[in-house]
This record gives C-alpha cells, sequence and structure tokens, in this order.
C-alpha cells in the first residue's frame, strides 16, 4: 500500500523468458504508461475494481520506481482528471520578490514536470508565468505527445509576440473574457471566451467544463502560485504535486494565495504519497 493506492505484482512464475516475461526497463515502463493514456493498454498491466494495478513480476527497480510514481496518474483517454503542480522553497515560496524562479528545484523536477505533461491533454498556466517565463509546455525531456497549452490571458495583455503564441510547437488555447477581433497570432492558437464570475474572476468550474467539451479531460494546471490556489479552492483537482526544495528564501512569492482560515480544524489534510526527487521532495497529495 502506497499513500492510500495499491500496486500489486503479479507473483505467477512462468518457464523460461519470454516476450511477456521479459525484465522490463524504465524506458519500456514510461512507453507502458503512454499506452494508457493514449487507450492503448499494454495486458501486462492490469487494473481492479478499487483502482490498484497488478504490474509484470520481471522488472528493473528503476522500471518500478517510475511505475509507483506516475501509474496511479495514468487515466485512459476521456476521464475528467485535473492535476496542479507547484515547486517551492521550505519556507513556501516558488519565486523571490523579483519573480525569479527557475532554478528552486533540483533538475529531476524538469523531467518530472515534463513526464506530467505527457499524461495529460492539456496544460493550463497564467498570464503571470506566461509573462515571467514564457515556457514551451512541451514534453521535450522525455517522450510522449506534447499537451495543447491552455493560457488564462482574460484581458489580452500578453503580447503575441511570446513564443508559445508563436513558436506552434502546440496548439494554444488563450482564454479571454470577452469575444473580440483581434487576429490570432498563428493558425495554431485559438481563442476561447470564458464569461467573469460575479466576482470579475475566471470561473474554474466552467473553465474546466469548456475545456472537457474540447475533448481536453486530461488537465495540468502548472502555474502559478495564483492559479493553483484557484483550482485548489474550487475544489477541481484530484491531485497536486508539490516539489519542496531544501532552501529558504526568506521573502518572495507565496506557493497559496487561498481564502483564510478561522478554525486550524478546517484546514486541508489529504493522504499523501512521497517521493524523493534528488535533493527536492516530491509530495502527491490526493484529493479527490
Amino acid at each position: 500500500m502506497i499513500g492510500g493506492e495499491t500496486i500489486r505484482i503479479n507473483q505467477s512464475k512462468g518457464k523460461g523468458v519470454t516476450a511477456e516475461s521479459a525484465e522490463i526497463d524504465q524506458e519500456t515502463a514510461w512507453r507502458m504508461m503512454l499506452g494508457i493514456v493514449n487507450g492503448q493498454r499494454d495486458t501486462r498491466l492490469k487494473r481492479f475494481a478499487d483502482d490498484a494495478w497488478q504490474l509484470p513480476e520481471q522488472m528493473t527497480e528503476q522500471a518500478m520506481h517510475l511505475f509507483e510514481r506516475y501509474l496511479p496518474l495514468c487515466q485512459p483517454p476521456g476521464t475528467p482528471w485535473v492535476i496542479g503542480q507547484l515547486g517551492q522553497s521550505l519556507d513556501g515560496r516558488i519565486a523571490t520578490d523579483s519573480g525569479e524562479s527557475r532554478y528552486i528545484n533540483d533538475p529531476e523536477g524538469i523531467e518530472h514536470l515534463h513526464r506530467l505533461r505527457a499524461l495529460v491533454d492539456a496544460v493550463i498556466i497564467g498570464s503571470g508565468t506566461a509573462a515571467a517565463d514564457d515556457p514551451q509546455l512541451t514534453v521535450r525531456a522525455v517522450p510522449g505527445d506534447n499537451p495543447v497549452r491552455v493560457v488564462l490571458d482574460r484581458e489580452r495583455k500578453l503580447p503575441n509576440s511570446l513564443g508559445l503564441f508563436s513558436d506552434d510547437a502546440a496548439p494554444t488555447v488563450r482564454v479571454v473574457r470577452t469575444s473580440g477581433l483581434a487576429e490570432p497570432p498563428s493558425e495554431q492558437v485559438k481563442e476561447l471566451v470564458i464569461a467573469p464570475s460575479e466576482a470579475g474572476a475566471c470561473p474554474i468550474r466552467a473553465l474546466v467544463g469548456a475545456l472537457q467539451a474540447r475533448g481536453l479531460s486530461r488537465v495540468l494546471v502548472e502555474g502559478g502560485g495564483l492559479t493553483v490556489s484557484r483550482f485548489l479552492e474550487a475544489g477541481q483537482l484530484n491531485r497536486l504535486h508539490l516539489i519542496v526544495a531544501p532552501v529558504i528564501l526568506g521573502s518572495g512569492l507565496p506557493a497559496f494565495t487561498m481564502s483564510p482560515l478561522d478554525q486550524l480544524d478546517d484546514a486541508l489534510r489529504p493522504d499523501f504519497r512521497r517521493f524523493e526527487l534528488g535533493r527536492d521532495t516530491l509530495f502527491d497529495l490526493i484529493l479527490e
């Protein structure tokens, strides 16, 4: 049992080494998981009614670690599924006051993030993250398909010169609050109009529903802190991956900004799994 989820190892013994029983390495394990999200699950992976997985017996230690970390995140096509991701310091900061954030976490966190992207249909970032980092949001560090890039740019303030809008590395959806006459920067960029809530913010439930209607059911909310916080507070995250680096910034942008609590008993205390990522610690928080 791993943090409330079970992965079972097939203990049946076969005679000799065949294509079915040959040792599975890390690369093969990853391809098997990509098969799940692409609707072509390998018969050596069996999923039970209680969401436990039965794995093949013969595998390397590296393959087993990969299965443990990512198999519970693999959802077949069409499954509504939203996972958030943030990297932070020990004192809960995701960037300095000037906005610098690129090297808070170890390099292993980059590969992890790219694996998360490969398991979803779409990846969401807020306008602040887009302006500060102009990330590519691709899976160039691992095998897999690039997700659709979704940018929350409600007032169309981001310049069309951003790579997200001009590099054609993957389709991009720009979420805006009203329809307009602006020409899209390229054929790869589409606009999605989501009317604002009474408070003037983007209604998260409506956004998730609109993406699902476009066939983008499995979603990664990559940042920044305000965007992830809004999804978390709206109850729209199935999982949250929080990577904590052993560094103290002392000030800077907080990871979470949510409504204040009156009682400590009201704090969110999810079940979790924990993994090492280089010097960092990954918390896989189970919110469903």
